[in-house]
């Protein structure tokens, strides 16, 4: 996300005084047309080049102190512990295992976010190398079994993971064991914005097949092919999955806000520490109407508790979408080419809409919960998943190619769906690629997940 806008947002710190602040708050994130821009937030995993097993908080902290200082990066830190790096429009932050994430500047186009992107990746893995670590795109971690995963020393991680085994018997797998890949998009209006939460909760099962890339769970097949999905479905029903209210074709921001004021608070932040608030089911509704220690709820609170919302589609207060798993390299920015050519023109939103909209929320429903486990192959009572995706991404690369002749862009964008179109024309995942390859032995498996996903410099 960008930089600059999140941090004039999250500068708000006005008492609530009304539910329309809440409103308000998320429509400052508003842009017009020729402004709109794109933002990739890539997760992978980080485990020991020799034997692919997780590594220690220690072995990445070492990583983050080698990069400080290195093209523009600064540390920053938890207390004692250096927790992440910050660049003039990026930063690098660690998730509860250790998995490294790059926030991506906010670009104008699709190919500064690859820039960008292969700049971190060229830093990353030369200093990677020489300390052993090898980095994997890839959703779920192949080989090391949740206990054996160390927690990273964050405040809120620690509150996070007690309350997650309240809520669902995958919570603590989740934070630990996964890796996923997030797009930031762009709204002109309330109206523009209703319209593309409504398609983006739609395109999740879309994007759990096509981008379907964790099939390896405890060093053995799943059965899933993105097994991430089945994770999250199994994380905390209250802030996971598909948001119910916005199923409706009628479904807007209103929707959204009042989903999230009936979510329980996991903590807010007062003198610099995060205060625990998962003891009760308090909820941020709650919060407004009584307060809590005699303080009232502010809009710095408000925006801190979004960002603990973790349904396929979120508001931050730009659009997030958060279904694709981890992805090889060359895989990312076709996940931001999917969603801006589907979701950034008149006539590739109608075309989307004709096809996804139609679909009855049973429908939307069964396939999603099917996309994880069957891909292409998921079915509902019109077809397969697999037909409407074909259909999408022609619309999505057409879209692309009308956005850069009407200088929407700086360049065609268009062939970053490039490495998609195998997979369509083959009805065929990353994940269902990697299974048919899977080897006996430890270095053979190694061996063919750093050729799958493993990051190189180049």
């Amino acid at each position: 996300m960008s930089q600059q806008k999140d941090q004039a947002v999250v500068g708000a710190s006005d008492y609530i005084e009304r539910p329309a602040q809440l409103v308000d708050f998320i429509l400052r994130g508003a842009r017009p047309r020729d402004e709109w821009g794109i933002g990739l937030e890539t997760e992978k995993l980080v485990v020991d080049r020799t034997t692919g097993e997780a590594v220690p908080y220690e072995r990445i902290r070492e990583l983050l102190a080698r990069l400080d200082g290195i093209g523009g990066w600064q540390g920053v830190y938890e207390g004692d512990n250096l927790i992440g790096l910050q660049g003039k429009r990026s930063s690098v932050t660690l998730e509860p295992g250790g998995q490294l994430e790059l926030s991506g500047k906010f670009c104008c186009d699709i190919h500064c976010s690859w820039r960008d992107l292969n700049r971190y990746r060229q830093h990353i893995v030369a200093v990677g190398e020489e300390l052993g670590l090898l980095f994997l795109g890839l959703g779920t971690h192949p080989f090391t079994r949740l206990d054996a995963i160390s927690w990273l020393p964050k405040g809120r991680y620690r509150i996070m993971s007690q309350y997650m085994l309240k809520t669902g018997d995958m919570g603590q797998r989740m934070m630990k064991q996964t890796a996923g890949t997030q797009v930031n998009l762009d709204f002109s209006d309330a109206a523009d914005l209703a319209r593309k939460l409504r398609l983006s909760q739609r395109l999740s099962a879309v994007a759990y097949a096509l981008f379907a890339n964790s099939p390896l769970l405890d060093g053995e097949p799943s059965g899933f092919l993105s097994t991430r999905g089945e994770i999250w479905s199994r994380t905390d029903n209250d802030r996971c999955g598909l948001i119910e209210e916005l199923l409706s074709p009628a479904a807007g921001l209103n929707d959204f806000v009042a989903y999230a004021l009936d979510v329980p608070l996991y903590f807010i932040e007062r003198n610099q520490q995060y205060v625990d608030m998962t003891t009760s089911r308090f909820t941020f509704r709650q919060f407004i109407e009584s307060g809590w220690n005699g303080e009232g709820a502010t809009l710095k609170d408000w925006n801190l508790h979004l960002s603990t919302l973790f349904p396929e589609v979120r508001l931050r207060p730009q659009i997030e979408v958060r279904s694709a798993d981890s992805l090889p390299p060359r895989f990312i920015p076709a996940v931001a080419a999917l969603y801006k050519g589907l979701l950034y023109s008149e006539d590739a939103l109608q075309g989307a809409e004709a096809l996804l909209m139609a679909l009855s929320r049973e429908d939307v429903v069964s396939l999603y919960r099917r996309s994880w486990r069957d891909g292409f192959a998921a079915r509902y009572s019109g077809g397969t998943l697999g037909e409407i995706i074909a259909a999408l991404l022609k619309l999505a690369q057409t879209s692309l190619q009308q956005q850069f002749a009407a200088a929407y862009s700086g360049a065609d964008e268009s062939h970053f769906l490039d490495p998609l179109q195998e997979l369509v024309a083959h009805q065929e995942t990353l994940a269902e690629r990697l299974l048919k390859r899977w080897p006996a032995t430890r270095a053979e498996q190694l061996q063919l997940l750093i050729d799958h996903c493993g990051y190189r410099a180049k």
